[in-house]
């Protein structure tokens, strides 16, 4: 390496959700690598290695390169499982976002222990490319709503069910009503079993989330800006117009923030 030339560090950054696992690799700021893997908290360390393992040698990345990894996690039972994957793969302990981790952001939360760690990272990340006051919501396994203020205080927000459970609830508690992919409907009548209950989510979310960020910036006071993220926002941002940016891996950049945060 020349005298001048600085090395690249390399963050691996994990957020556990209830559904998916999200992984992402930057090189000091870019995110260059992320992938999507199936949260089962049944998996041991060993499960999880292997499938780290495998993605990392399919996109031509060393093991070795990673310097430092952070964890975000809703899922208690997983979270021990990366800490130790952390330390048998890569040889790093990991960080874990949780009290003790600063993150930058005061929580006005009356009990701050209880907010989920990926709002948390999410608000952090919003509040960063943004500013505030900022509504971030996650449209996930739960659709999430989190508020933050003008200076930069998590202040709380709302969690409904999301698009995929409310789908799950209509087909295990009726006797008739179909499991059903979700998607965009053209109309908001239906013509089909099938069709209407598209409808019925996919209407049926719009206007929940309208309202409820409709609601929250009153609470507010004023205006604010309006981030989505969330596997499903590509399905339903278009349809709300109060919504000002997609930011896809708004929680990975979240995690990269958090790490700099506590290195620095």
């Amino acid at each position: 390496m020349l005298p001048t030339e600085r090395r690249m560090r390399m963050l691996l950054a994990i957020d556990i959700g209830n559904t998916n696992i999200e992984v992402g690799v930057f090189r000091d700021r870019e995110l260059f690598k992320h992938w999507k893997i199936r949260s089962e908290r049944g998996k041991t360390c060993d499960e999880y290695k292997i499938t780290l393992l495998n993605l990392f040698s399919l996109s031509e990345l060393e093991i070795s390169e990673i310097e430092s990894i952070i964890i975000a996690s809703v899922v208690p039972p997983l979270t021990p499982v990366f800490k130790e994957l952390s330390r048998a793969l890569f040889n790093v302990k990991a960080r874990v976002v949780g009290p003790g981790l600063k993150t930058g952001m005061p929580i006005l939360y009356e009990s701050p222990q209880e907010v989920g760690a990926d709002r948390i990272v999410a608000s952090v990340a919003a509040y960063e490319k943004y500013g505030g006051p900022t509504i971030v919501v996650d449209f996930g396994t739960a659709t999430t709503f989190d508020a933050v203020s003008a200076k930069g205080e998590y202040l709380g927000g709302a969690i409904a069910p999301g698009i995929q459970i409310a789908a799950e609830a209509l087909y295990l508690k009726t006797a008739k009503l179909p499991r059903i992919e979700i998607a965009k409907s053209k109309k908001a009548i239906g013509r089909t079993t099938v069709a209407s209950m598209q409808s019925g989510l996919y209407f049926g979310t719009i206007g929940l989330v309208a309202n409820i960020i409709k609601t929250i910036k009153e609470e507010l006071g004023g205006d604010a800006t309006v981030v989505a993220t969330g596997g499903l926002s590509p399905l339903l941002c278009g349809e709300i117009d109060v919504i000002a940016h997609q930011a896809p891996f708004l929680v990975l950049e979240g995690l990269r923030i958090i790490h700099e945060r506590n290195v620095n």
